[in-house]
């Protein structure tokens, strides 16, 4: 089916530019989710409980926006990718390293991945400044999630 069953308040050009900001956000945090639970899977060391739950909480907080995302497009009459290939190709998150890993590793590499999305969704929230404020909306509360999250992460570092 090509053509959306879904009606859109938006016009087509509005709908297509959120839409390509929401597909992007969608694959972003897809995979953003994906990597945590893979370094949930492999971290190491002695802080290895406190990071291992703190990875879990970004895992929930990742999926949630998915969600969100995913129905915010589907409200729009955008049908959203959420494939796996989809996603391999089109994410914006550094590759999560293979293999175990010390905690001040996986430290690292969230507070890169983290700082990586967080500008990606900055420039998606200027983007939707003028076509739909209900999505942008949206995008600030993500930022607003994972700038929490970056600075808890960051934390650790110190």
């Amino acid at each position: 089916m090509g053509k959306s069953p879904i009606t859109s308040p938006l016009s087509d050009s509005d709908k297509a530019a959120v839409g390509t900001v929401l597909q992007a956000t969608l694959v972003d945090l897809i995979d953003l989710s994906l990597a945590a639970k893979q370094a949930h899977w492999n971290v190491v060391g002695k802080n290895f409980r406190s990071v291992h739950l703190q990875l879990d909480e970004l895992v929930t907080t990742a999926r949630t926006y998915t969600d969100e995302v995913a129905e915010r497009a589907s409200a729009l009459g955008i049908s959203p990718n959420g494939k796996a290939k989809t996603v391999a190709e089109g994410s914006g998150v550094p590759e999560f390293p293979d293999n175990w890993l010390k905690e001040a590793d996986v430290v690292t590499a969230v507070v890169g991945a983290l700082a990586k999305l967080i500008d990606r969704l900055r420039a998606r929230i200027d983007e939707t400044d003028k076509t739909d404020l209900v999505t942008q909306d949206l995008l600030i509360e993500i930022t607003r999630a994972l700038e929490q999250a970056h600075w808890m992460w960051q934390a650790q570092q110190a």
